[in-house]
């Protein structure tokens, strides 16, 4: 393909950007369907989630927000308090979407709202009666009292009726007989009054106590009174993002001296994702470091103009293949990371040897001599890097599926872009490739390898290699060592900024109803019998005395109310579900531990009258870590192995990719070190604009390993095919490596600059997922390219002597020969 576009420059320039008018075509056409459903096949909160769809709640696309708030001093009940945060409310109420702002003090703002729900029941109750009966309280409280003395009545007999009703009409001056008339048929009307009576006893002796229990249940005032929130229902999904972004620094404007404000919620999900320009900086020291590599305008420009014409090929087929899995909605800013760096990795490795070729060369021979050479390197170690994405597929999980996809078409496409649209633009230009030189650049003249720095660096690691291995060993090694208390887990929002509503929201809940509050479990419960609330009262009551529970919703005080219930059961009334707050914060062990006696003491205990199955994000991240433990071998295996053998064919040697496979797993030690560190323990937090420490993302080491090994596959082809080139000529390995060092050293370097440069450009992001992203692949690069790749390499080669080119005969034989020179 390179050698054609070589050829026939305009005809291969025509066909890509007919591919790339196809793609935006088709993705106009189309759209995207991003989706960030995390899901974890078989797994016990995989199976509780799809319970928990049976509901009628779950059905509600509609999106939700909690504004809450404290003062400083005082309590939130004040009426101090009540006039400060009153405006916020109503202004939240006016925007667009919002049917109703439900506020705590029994007001309620907004075009559609429910009518308010009570503090105490029975004062409501009361409150109402004499309202419709027009009687004072004190009065109500006598009529009730008065009614059991007239019970007796029903019990005389016709006789005695009419001594009564005289003494009744005696008593208020009227007719006897029509007292007398009365009196007959007062038996029965007692009788029934008695029977109304005592059943409302019975009611309001069990439905007021269950209904104040919900109340309090659900209060959107803390017990103590110090903390208060109120419910933003709308009338849609989420706000996009500009809407949602104006709605958070609403509420981020609204805390003041004597009053924090928080809110939290899916309204608030788009907020701040407004388009990043954070990238623009990795592209201005990709240009910098291409025009000191080069010292030309055009040869800078080259490699940024393929990979960004690429990058948009990539991200165009990542919005395609959304329609086809679960993509999630980061991807594509994790794909452009991934796509921008390798792309002008892959252009700058092309217009090295071609910039090297033209020195006696005619351009088109030098263009196929480069790709010849650099180009077949570029398609092995692209196709490294999407096999190795790819090999996520064997973990099952359809997550990472969306995301390998995502990323190996953006590779793809920057590989693609290198091999067909450079090729053919190289071809065109000929020696105005390299015109445009900057001053430094304009006497170049060339540097014998022998006498270049590179070889003096290269014989001063072969002096005594064995000093420059152990120390880089040493040095990852103390890098990696924090990697030894890693924490799988989704943060929460106590990693965000301080300040920022969503940050303000959970320190406020938290204080307010715990700690446990911020990460509940989601129980599904199947009852054995449809709408049985004894076999939900069992599993209630066995949830509440679990050790390490702190409330459930719904409480066995008020289970009574959900009988006949249509929106707390199934359709049919099999399913229903428990929402229980564990004593501890979500990122506690004790947690993980009160989750593990959920599902195996209680759900034991409570076997006979329903299937319990936990659910959430604690239960989610467990499940994920167990089964990635049974699956990460497998997946390395595939990896590690298929990396292997690639090394093997193209080197025909066991030592270099035995050396290549286990430097990468060093290499992935180091960064995940540097990981854990900042984003787990908090060192240097700061300074990267991380404001909250938490665990890490279930996914990113398994991610970051798959990118990182081919990557380092990328380095490690680029740096030993050349030591390779020069052992056939001299046949004396110190030399090879010496003289590899100094003609690939410099070109790693450059390449491995500019990918963490591009890398560490997206670490600004207000996105914490490529926050976290950015720093791990930023320090894998620097840890594989800068003492990996070119210390502790060259230094074992330099001590294996003839033993990294050694085969066995017969495997040689069987064996295809692939050159890349």
């Amino acid at each position: 393909m390179s050698r054609w576009a070589i050829r026939h420059p305009v005809i291969a320039l025509i066909a890509w950007a007919a591919v790339l008018i196809g793609l935006v075509g088709a993705s106009a056409a189309l759209g995207t369907r991003y989706n960030n459903t995390f899901e974890l096949p078989g797994a016990q909160s995989t199976r509780a989630q799809q319970l928990l769809q049976e509901l009628p709640a779950a059905s509600s696309p509609n999106a939700n927000l909690k504004v809450v708030w404290s003062p400083s001093t005082g309590l939130a009940t004040d009426a101090a308090v009540q006039r400060e945060i009153e405006p916020l409310l109503k202004r939240i109420a006016s925007f667009e979407h919002v049917e109703c702002v439900i506020g705590p003090y029994e007001r309620s703002y907004g075009s559609n709202c429910p009518p308010p729900v009570p503090a105490n029941l029975e004062a409501a109750i009361v409150r109402e009666l004499t309202t419709k009966l027009k009687i004072s309280s004190a009065e109500l409280r006598k009529l009730i009292a008065l009614v059991p003395e007239v019970y007796p009545l029903a019990k005389a007999n016709s006789a005695e009726l009419g001594d009564i009703a005289a003494v009744l009409a005696y008593l208020v001056h009227a007719d006897p007989k029509q007292w007398e008339a009365i009196g007959r048929a007062l038996p029965g009307e007692v009788a029934k009054l008695h029977e109304a009576a005592d059943t409302a006893a019975h009611l309001i002796k069990v439905y007021l106590p269950a209904g104040q229990a919900a109340i309090d249940a659900v209060s959107p005032i803390s017990k103590d009174r110090t903390v208060a929130y109120a419910t933003v229902n709308f009338d849609d999904a989420a706000p996009g993002a500009f809407e949602a972004t104006h709605l958070s620094n609403v509420i981020q404007d609204a805390s003041t001296a004597t009053l924090t404000v928080g809110a939290s919620g899916t309204a608030l999900a788009a907020a701040g994702g407004a388009p990043d320009s954070s990238e623009l900086v990795g592209l201005l020291v990709a240009i910098v470091i291409l025009l000191i590599a080069f010292g030309s305008i055009i040869a800078a420009g080259l490699p940024i103009i393929v990979a960004l014409t690429g990058l948009v090929g990539g991200l165009l087929l990542v919005g395609l293949s959304s329609h086809l899995l679960d993509v999630a909605s980061f991807a594509p800013t994790l794909a452009m990371m991934i796509g921008l760096g390798v792309g002008i990795d892959y252009a700058l490795f092309i217009m090295n040897r071609y910039r090297q070729g033209l020195a006696d060369l005619e351009p088109k021979e030098a263009a196929i001599k480069a790709v010849s050479t650099a180009g077949r390197a570029v398609l092995f170690a692209g196709s490294t890097v999407i096999v190795a994405l790819l090999g996520m597929f064997v973990l099952g999980i359809s997550f990472f599926n969306g995301l390998a996809v995502a990323a190996a078409s953006t590779v793809l496409m920057v590989m693609l872009s290198a091999l067909w649209m450079l090729p053919a633009l190289l071809s065109l230009l000929g020696h105005r490739a390299m015109s445009l030189r900057m001053p430094w650049a304009r006497h170049q003249r060339e540097v014998d390898l022998d006498a270049s720095r590179w070889a003096h660096y290269g014989a001063l690691l072969q002096r005594k290699p064995l000093i420059p291995a152990v120390l880089s060993l040493v040095v990852i090694g103390i890098l990696a060592a924090p990697a030894l208390s890693l924490h799988l887990g989704f943060p929460d929002n106590g990693t965000q900024p301080p300040g920022t509503p969503l940050r303000n929201s959970f320190e406020l809940m938290s204080k307010g109803y715990g700690p446990g509050v911020n990460g509940p479990f989601f129980v599904a419960v199947e009852l054995r019998t449809p709408h049985d609330l004894g076999e939900l009262s069992t599993v209630v009551k066995a949830l509440e005395q679990t050790p390490g529970v702190a409330s459930t919703l719904p409480n066995s005080k008020f289970i009574v109310l959900l009988k006949d219930s249509t929106s707390a059961f199934s359709p049919d009334g099999r399913i229903t579900s428990v929402l229980v707050q564990p004593t501890t914060d979500p990122q506690s062990p004790e947690t993980a531990a009160t989750l593990e006696r959920i599902r195996t003491q209680t759900a034991a205990q409570v076997a006979s009258s329903a299937t319990i199955l936990v659910g959430g994000t604690q239960a989610i991240s467990t499940d994920f870590t167990a089964m990635l433990a049974s699956k990460l071998p497998l997946f390395l295996l595939l990896v590690v192995g298929l990396g292997f053998l690639a090394l093997m064919i193209l080197f025909h040697s066991l030592v270099i990719p035995l050396t290549a496979a286990l430097t990468s797993l060093i290499s992935f030690a180091g960064a995940l070190g540097i990981t854990v560190a900042v984003f787990q323990n908090g060192t240097l937090a700061s300074l990267l604009g991380v404001y909250g420490t938490g665990p890490i993302l279930p996914f990113l080491p398994v991610m970051v390993f798959a990118i990182l090994f081919g990557l380092s596959m990328d380095y490690q082809v680029f740096l030993v095919s050349r030591m390779q080139e020069e052992w056939h000529h001299s046949g004396d390995n110190r030399t090879a490596v010496r003289r590899g060092l100094a003609g690939s050293g410099r070109v790693v370097v450059f390449a491995a600059t500019i990918m963490t440069s591009v890398f560490l450009s997206f670490v600004p992001t207000s996105n914490p997922t490529i926050k976290l992203f950015g720093v791990a692949l930023a320090s894998a690069v620097i840890i594989d390219a800068f003492i990996v790749r070119l210390v502790l390499v060259p230094s074992l080669m330099t001590l294996f002597g003839r033993a990294n080119w050694w085969l066995p005969g017969w495997l040689n034989k069987a064996l295809p020969k692939i050159t890349l020179d």
